[in-house]
């Protein structure tokens, strides 16, 4: 094993040790920082692992990361010792494939942004341990960099086994809600390219609706957004350069996959028959990204009322009580309006309702939205415009947006989501009625 490989084994556990050993504000960083994780997904020991191994990288005490802190505290490091773990800064999470197995290294492919690494255990446990891994089979793990040629297993692996492309595509999805900061760090252009499409989508949204909020009864509002998606897919095959004079038949017969099994699958995830057939038979290299397919939510499609909102960052959000919130913040008294403390309740508690949501309804109503909030919080001494931030942080819900469900895809991403979803068809009984659509990464 290479002796930097086993140094880095030993400042790892030595920057391990560091943290759990520390006190004051590191010690308090750290269990803010778990607690914050500890909501977003399960607790087992694996877990928690990743979550201290993230917190090495990730977490701040004021400007300063645990690594940094680390760096000041041993000054008799040498230097190639401090260039190793400022390089550390630079691990990430993935969802990795194996590639490649020899006998002290593996070739992972990351599926998030389809990208190769070349990895060298840096312990004689883990170096035991892959001896017993397959080709194809799946690890969520944080990689670190060791050299500029090849990186390392920062904490633990989680073995996922060989995954065929619904539960891959499953998986993906999994990874997507868990670890939101990782969608795409590994690759700036992709995330880059990932928030132009929420801006773009904002604007398209703004042309077709004259506006970025509409309020309509559910099914009238679905079929707009209907509409608005033909006007996003005829764009989307302009760029792609599908040529919309040909019939299914003929695209279907390019692709190799039979034109009852396009249709299956447009019909399923909601895409165009068309631009799916596309994406099997993509020839267009230079198209990186996928628009994923907009749609009104089952649920809200039969609502009195839905009201779309759309913004450049925060994306598409469609609220069933946005308007009867509003109607509370006008009323004389909010207290009689019926269901007024459980619709302040859900506003607070549901994710849906986003802190976007929270700051709109503070900004067109500022003074009524204290006053409901002192009565509800009975807090007389709150204050919009220094507390509500406070309030929102207090009800999990973070100020700054994740990247939106509307944001586009990798390519890569978008087939194998598509492709999970004819394999589902093709495997079901032809009698059976309907089933519940694969789940992954749209």
């Amino acid at each position: 094993m290479d002796r930097i490989l086993e140094r880095s084994h030993e400042l790892k556990q030595a920057l391990l040790d560091f943290v759990l050993d520390a006190e004051g504000e590191l010690a308090q960083a750290l269990e803010t920082y778990a607690a914050e994780q500890s909501r977003r997904r399960s607790g087992d020991s694996t877990q928690q692992d990743l979550t201290i191994d993230s917190f090495l990288v990730e977490g701040r005490v004021g400007e300063q990361s645990p690594i940094d802190l680390f760096i000041q505290q041993y000054t008799d490091i040498t230097e190639s010792d401090r260039l190793l773990l400022q390089n550390w800064h630079q691990s990430f999470m993935g969802l990795f494939a194996i590639t490649k197995i020899e006998s002290d290294s593996l070739e992972l492919k990351n599926w998030l942004t389809d990208k190769y690494y070349f990895l060298k255990p840096n312990n004689n446990q883990t170096l035991q341990a892959i001896s017993r891994l397959k080709l194809e089979e799946i690890l969520l793990t944080r990689i670190a960099p060791i050299t500029d040629g090849y990186w390392t297993f920062f904490g633990q692996y989680t073995l996922l086994g060989k995954l065929g492309k619904p539960k891959l595509a499953v998986a993906i999805g999994n990874f997507k809600e868990n670890y939101k900061n990782h969608l795409y760090s590994d690759a700036p252009d992709l995330l880059k390219a990932a928030w132009q499409s929420v801006s773009q989508y904002h604007e398209q949204f703004i042309e077709f609706f004259r506006s970025d909020e509409i309020t309509l009864p559910g099914y009238q509002l679905n079929q707009k957004i209907g509409e608005f998606q033909e006007l996003t897919t005829d764009k989307c095959f302009a760029a792609l350069g599908i040529d919309q004079n040909k019939s299914l038949s003929e695209l279907a017969a390019e692709t190799g996959v039979s034109e009852a099994d396009i249709q299956a699958a447009a019909k399923e995830t909601g895409a165009d028959a068309k631009l799916l057939s596309q994406v099997f038979n993509n020839k267009n290299g230079s198209s990186k990204m996928v628009m994923p397919k907009v749609d009104l939510p089952a649920e809200l499609k039969k609502a009195e009322q839905v009201t779309a909102i759309s913004h450049p960052r925060w994306g598409q959000m469609f609220l069933a009580t946005y308007s009867k919130f509003q109607t509370l913040l006008t009323a004389e008294n909010w207290q009689n309006v019926d269901g007024s403390e459980k619709l302040i309740r859900h506003y607070l508690e549901d994710k849906s309702i986003n802190a976007f949501i929270w700051h709109r309804l503070a900004q067109n109503h500022p003074n009524s939205l204290e006053h409901i909030l002192q009565d509800y919080l009975q807090c007389p001494e709150f204050n919009l415009a220094i507390d509500l931030d406070k309030l929102l942080q207090e009800f999990n819900k973070p100020l700054n947006p994740d990247l939106p469900e509307i944001a586009s895809v990798p390519l890569h991403l978008h087939e194998l989501f598509q492709a999970a979803v004819v394999e589902v068809h093709k495997s079901r009984p032809k009698a059976k009625g309907k089933q519940k659509p694969v789940k992954g990464f749209q």
